[in-house]
């Protein structure tokens, strides 16, 4: 398979603490054009990260000296560069820790390669995508799909990557109605096939709280029960 052209040069970070997951995951992402660069522990990760920022960073929960939590957790409070969890834990608290951390997606392992390849691309798709700015208001909410800013009532929200995702699709179709396999369709181009929908349900909390007076009674993303969410202009 050539690569993606737009996927040339993206420098991608696979921090794991097993050899053999580190070489297929870093061949096939060479493969497909990536630059990437390897990291065997916590620690490793950070020093890394301290020296340069990758464009994404596929990252191991369950490492030896400094685990991928932590990792994430101060990650978090230098940038929103994207991350997929890498996790052998399938628990479902363990998963949306690392979502409510600010992981954008996450593959349980043991996992394809060919799958894990696919939402590296499709995250650095969304994250870099959109050549001209269009922006979407409503009431005091402003989002800007070129610089990928979000400002409600004149204050800037910090969002991941993933969030302003689901937000802009969001926001594009007001007042219709998603499942959440149909938010990890569009979202995250995956289904229920490969990924769990209580990842849809922690980024619509986390927006929440971000973005409503009363998450428990949001304006913006209504639950539609049964059924799925939409957004209310």
């Amino acid at each position: 398979m050539c690569p993606m052209s737009n996927d040339v040069s993206r420098r991608v970070l696979v921090v794991d603490d097993e050899p053999m997951v580190r070489e297929v995951v870093t061949a096939y992402l060479k493969r497909e054009g990536f630059v990437v660069s390897e990291a065997a522990d916590g620690q490793e990760a950070l020093d890394s990260l301290r020296r340069s920022t990758p464009d994404l960073i596929v990252l191991d929960v369950m490492l030896p000296k400094v685990d991928g939590f932590s990792v994430l957790n101060h990650l978090r409070k230098l940038n929103d560069v994207p991350v997929i969890l890498l996790t052998a834990r399938a628990e479902e608290s363990d998963r949306v820790l690392g979502l409510e951390l600010g992981a954008d997606d996450y593959v349980v392992k043991p996992f394809s390669p060919r799958e894990l390849t696919a939402r590296v691309r499709s995250v650095l798709r969304r994250v870099n995508s959109a050549s001209a700015s269009v922006a979407l208001s409503y009431d005091d909410l402003d989002i800007d799909s070129g610089s990928r800013e979000v400002t409600l009532g004149g204050t800037a929200l910090e969002l991941t990557p993933k969030e302003f995702d689901l937000l802009w699709f969001f926001a594009e179709s007001p007042r219709q109605v998603f499942s959440r396999g149909q938010l990890l369709e569009h979202v995250w181009d995956s289904s229920t096939d490969y990924q769990d929908p209580s990842t849809v349900t922690v980024h619509v909390r986390r927006l929440r709280q971000k973005m409503e007076p009363d998450p428990a009674d949001p304006r913006w993303i209504k639950t539609v029960w049964g059924v799925g969410y939409r957004f209310e202009p």
